[in-house]
């Protein structure tokens, strides 16, 4: 199941997840969009949803379980808060940004990573952002509760690993979506440039990079918080 996937990184990695032989559930709230996603997502279910609050995000882990019997792998994604920086974002702005990009996400967890356990096989990847690592300008909001999901999901990795359930979260930089469209609004193509790639990333690659993290060859990879930013970050670890 890959949550809010009808478009960008979401959709992509479902993509590539049902290119692998997956049966997947594809997840939106639009319902226009959501039959165009499961158009180009192969074995795909289609689930309308909205996973940026809790209830949602419960409900959308019981319809993926109705619709697919049991889930096996878990990729959380949500959409971002809305930019803005310390002075210019109201304190009441972060309790629904905490509910979209960290509590829904550990919901998520929390309703389908037991059932992997009993069966001693589960692969859970979290969409987040490499201003986890490096805070981006005009974006407390995603900086703060993404970095706590992130904190969340290793915890979570280290609990279940005896299990046979890996957890890892993945950090895009400057992909082409809709979301940095929104956030950069033309300048997307220039702010690209000061990367060390100097190029805007192909959201299909990342797509990729996530379906790897969920395959059996990925195994005895765990914990890990993987930029995937054409070098923007540039700490040692």
């Amino acid at each position: 199941m890959v949550a809010a996937s009808t478009s960008g990184l979401g959709l992509e990695t479902a993509r590539a997840l049902g290119a692998a032989g997956c049966e997947v559930v594809v997840s939106g709230r639009d319902p226009d969009r959501l039959a165009v996603a499961a158009e180009a997502v192969p074995n795909a279910h289609p689930v309308r949803g909205d996973v940026s609050t809790v209830e949602g995000a419960q409900r959308f882990v019981a319809d993926a379980l109705g619709a697919l019997g049991g889930v096996d792998i878990l990729v959380t994604n949500a959409g971002g808060p809305p930019p803005g920086d310390f002075a210019s974002t109201p304190i009441e702005a972060y309790d629904a940004a905490l509910q979209m990009n960290l509590v829904a996400m550990a919901s998520m967890c929390k309703d389908t990573v037991p059932a992997m356990q009993a069966r001693g096989w589960g692969r859970v990847v979290g969409i987040t952002s490499t201003s986890v690592r490096q805070p981006m300008p005009n974006l407390i909001l995603s900086n703060t509760a993404r970095t706590g999901f992130t904190s969340f999901m290793k915890t979570l990795a280290l609990e279940v690993a005896a299990d046979g359930v890996t957890v890892n979260t993945v950090q895009p930089g400057l992909h082409l979506t809709p979301r940095v469209k929104e956030v950069y609004g033309g300048d997307v193509h220039e702010a690209a440039k000061a990367l060390p790639a100097q190029t805007v990333g192909d959201a299909r690659d990342f797509g990729q990079v996530t379906a790897f993290l969920c395959s059996e060859q990925a195994g005895y990879i765990t914990g890990v918080a993987l930029p995937v930013d054409g070098g923007r970050y540039v700490g040692l670890q």
